[in-house]
Formats: C-alpha cells, structure tokens, sequence
C-alpha cells in the first residue's frame, strides 16, 4: 500500500478563518493531520473532503457551537477583527496582529 504524504497545514491555532462554501468565520482553537472523526460522522456530512489533509476544530463566529472542517474547505478570512465566542475566553488570552493568542489549555478530544 502507498502512503500518500499529507499537505502541511495552512493555520494554526488562533488564525481566523471562513469557511469557503458556507461562508462562516471563526478561529482556528486545534488541528489535527488528518480527519480523525469516525467513518459514521464523515459519511453523514453533505460533501466529503478528503481525510488525508489537515482537519480543524473552529470556533464559529457569533454562534456557541464548534466545527471540524478541512483545510480545503477554509480560506483565510481578511477581516482582522476578534471572533465572537463563548468559548474564546477559555482556549485564547487575547487578541493581537489580526489573529487570536492561544493559550495552553488543550482542546478536549470531542470528535464526532
């Protein structure tokens, strides 16, 4: 079996991104190399992206939920302002330079 590399990841924690077909913004909290979610979770979604890429955990803008999107599936977004959040102030000490500080509180393993 040939294993295929997988491309780096284009954000990192506390970079703002928008979601390229639904149009969403938010802050990248964690990243994964590849989709971790299970075979269940990834089969139910509306479009399938492929699982050997890097995979983030998003904090959506204005809204109390999380996402776990593709990185093929994000842009990074222009607009430098601070995410809306309940959870910013827990995974994030500020924001500086157009993106969100990360802390060190880790991101719980809540895959779908």
């Amino acid at each position: 079996m040939i294993q295929r590399a997988t491309p780096p990841p284009r954000f990192a924690p506390g970079d703002l991104v928008r979601h390229v077909r639904y149009g969403y913004r938010g802050v990248v909290v964690a990243l994964d190399p590849v989709c971790r979610a299970s075979e269940a979770w990834y089969r139910s979604n509306r479009t399938q992206p492929a699982r050997e890429q890097p995979w983030y955990h998003v904090l959506v803008d204005g809204a109390s939920h999380s996402t776990y999107a593709a990185q093929t599936s994000l842009d990074a977004d222009p607009e430098p302002r601070p995410v809306e959040h309940p959870l910013v102030a827990a995974f994030f000490d500020g924001f500086a330079a157009g993106r969100h500080v990360r802390n060190g509180e880790p991101w719980p393993d809540l895959l779908p």
